[in-house]
């Protein structure tokens, strides 16, 4: 949709401390000039305000409508939320700063602003996963589909894709916040506080290590069901069918977060600082726009739906 232009060291992050403790956060400037700034807040507006109404559109389409009430769509709906929850907590801060020549947050901001992005990030995840549940039953197990994906089992999911990344961020951070902090510039265009502290810590080390192994075993899983689920399509054409319609759109939005995930770990100092600046933030900004893009178009009973409701209004 568009791109951030950065030719020099992008915003970085001055943690200021007073009496050992950070008082406040002093947001540095990007380096370019004010016309390159308006160039960018303009491009960075237009997505935001198209990743609302991509989002918005899907949401209030199954809502609206009681035919699309069951649990594939209401795990897309929730998938388009945790977009709308992600983008909300880094666009208004990093738009206003554009404008700004001021670039001060508040030491509790900042860990909010960790606590949003991080707890989107997993969130997305947890929920890829908990669709690629729904969609082994679906196609694996049909005649078991409507006794295990009961109203009760899917508001257990729900609550346990918003509730376990929520609590293993806010951990993280109460481990983090305990420790010293460097006093480090850190090059990112988002508070991270959680990668701020400078001593290593046994407890978090562990903890990290352990709600790392839960989302290497949610991966794990990801991939055996669509083993399953592609052994299983092979041997009849409505399974095709129906991995072509509702498992595709999701194995594509798995396999794009996965690989702009993967691609923020090698941003570093042999690529350009404005690459490196747009891979840190593409978590943030690729999949809110290519999901609801790949099921609104992909899935007949959402474009229907869509049409139904723009013709009403």
């Amino acid at each position: 949709m568009f791109f951030f232009f950065f030719s020099r060291p992008s915003r970085y992050i001055l943690l200021k401390m007073e009496t050992s403790s950070v008082a406040y956060i002093t947001l540095m400037a990007l380096n370019e000039s004010k016309t390159n700034k308006y160039v960018i807040f303009a491009f960075s507006l237009q997505g935001y305000v198209f990743t609302l109404f991509l989002n918005l559109t899907i949401i209030i389409t199954i809502l609206l409508e009681k035919d699309l009430h069951q649990p594939m769509y209401i795990f897309l709906c929730n998938l388009c939320i945790n977009g709308l929850f992600g983008t909300v907590g880094f666009y208004p801060k990093f738009l206003s700063d554009l404008l700004s020549d001021t670039y001060l947050i508040s030491y509790s901001g900042c860990l909010l602003q960790t606590f949003v992005i991080f707890s989107y990030a997993l969130c997305e995840f947890t929920n890829l996963t908990v669709m690629a549940i729904d969609r082994y039953v679906a196609i694996c197990r049909p005649l078991h589909y409507s006794t295990v994906m009961t109203p009760v089992t899917i508001c257990k999911l729900l609550i346990v894709i918003w509730m376990v990344p929520f609590f293993s961020i806010l951990c993280s951070i109460i481990l983090n916040i305990t420790l010293p902090y460097c006093g480090l510039y850190v090059s990112t265009l988002y508070c991270k506080i959680t990668i701020s502290t400078c001593k290593h810590d046994s407890v978090r080390f562990a903890f990290n290590g352990t709600f790392g192994s839960i989302y290497l075993l949610m991966a794990i899983f990801v991939i055996y069901s669509y083993g399953k689920i592609i052994s299983a399509c092979r041997k009849s054409k409505e399974n095709q069918s129906k991995f072509m319609q509702t498992c595709l759109p999701h194995l594509i939005s798995c396999i794009n977060y996965v690989f702009i995930t993967f691609l923020d770990g090698f941003s570093g100092k042999n690529i350009p600082q404005w690459f490196s600046s747009f891979i840190s933030v593409a978590f943030l900004i690729s999949p809110p726009i290519i999901n609801p893009l790949i099921y609104g178009i992909n899935l007949k009973s959402i474009r229907r739906k869509i049409c139904k409701c723009s013709k009403r209004g």
